[in-house]
C-alpha cells in the first residue's frame, strides 16, 4: 500500500544478460523486482509480535474469493503476519500468492483487519484476472477488484498512526536519460534501470542505456 514516487526495474546481475529477464518477476508497488533473498535479523521487538500464517484469516480469504468466482486463486493464497512490515498495513506477492499483514493492525480493530485483507486481495485478483504483470498497482483493474471484494470506496494509502522511521538517503542515482533522482537509504547491490524510459523505449525491458548511475552528494 505504498505509494512509490519513484519508478525503477530491478534486475539480478547475470553473466547472461538475456537469460536474467526471463526469470520470475513479483510486482511490489510501481516497481518491478526480482525476489531479494538477502536476510535481515528479528530484534526483541519483533519476537514480541504475532507472526506467521494465520489460517482463520486464509479461510475468510478463500470464502470471499470463490464467492466472485476466483477459486482458482482462493485455493493457492495464504496470509500471514508479518512483524517486519513498518509503515504500510499490508503487502501482496502475486509470485507466491500470499498476503502479508502488518501486525500492528490489531490494535485498530477487526474492521480494519478486514478491509485491509480485502485491498491486498484486490491486488492478488486484479492479476489473477489479467494475467499481466504491468498494469497499474491501483489501477482500474484493482478498483474493479476492491468493488467485487466489497471495498468500493478503497483508497491507495491508509491512514493508520504507524510509527514512521526516518532514515538519511546517503545514496542518489540518476538516470542518464531522463535526469530523474532516485535517493536510497542503501546502496543498490543489483542492476536497475530507470523504468519510465525502460516503458517509452524499450517496451518495459531492461535497458543498460538507462542503468542508473551513483551521483555525489554535495
Amino acid at each position: 500500500m505504498l505509494l512509490f514516487r519513484q519508478l525503477e526495474l530491478i534486475f539480478a546481475p547475470s553473466r547472461n544478460a538475456e537469460a536474467a529477464t526471463d526469470q520470475s518477476a513479483a510486482v511490489v508497488g510501481r516497481a518491478l523486482r526480482l525476489p531479494n533473498r538477502s536476510r535481515t535479523a528479528a530484534g526483541a521487538v519483533v519476537l514480541q509480535l504475532p507472526r506467521g500464517r494465520d489460517h482463520d484469516l486464509e479461510i475468510e480469504a478463500r470464502k470471499l474469493l470463490r464467492q466472485i468466482g476466483a477459486g482458482a486463486l482462493s485455493d493457492r493464497v495464504r496470509v500471514e503476519w508479518n512483524p517486519r512490515l513498518r509503515t504500510c498495513a499490508g503487502r501482496a506477492d502475486f509470485r507466491h500468492t500470499f498476503v502479508s499483514l502488518n501486525p500492528r493492525l490489531r490494535d485498530h480493530g477487526a474492521a480494519e483487519i478486514d478491509r485491509t485483507l480485502r485491498h491486498e486481495l484486490a491486488h492478488l485478483l486484479a492479476h489473477f484476472r489479467t494475467g499481466r504483470r504491468n498494469i497499474s498497482p491501483h489501477g482500474a483493474e484493482w478498483r474493479q477488484a476492491c468493488c467485487d471484494l466489497g471495498i468500493p470506496d478503497e483508497v491507495r494509502c491508509h491512514q493508520l498512526p504507524f510509527p514512521v522511521l526516518r532514515r538519511t538517503r546517503r545514496y542518489h542515482y540518476r538516470c542518464p536519460n531522463c535526469r530523474r533522482s532516485f535517493p536510497r537509504v542503501r546502496r543498490i547491490r543489483r542492476a536497475s534501470a530507470c523504468l519510465a524510459c525502460c516503458r517509452q523505449y524499450s517496451r518495459g525491458k531492461f535497458d543498460a542505456r538507462f542503468k542508473l548511475k551513483l551521483v555525489p552528494v554535495r
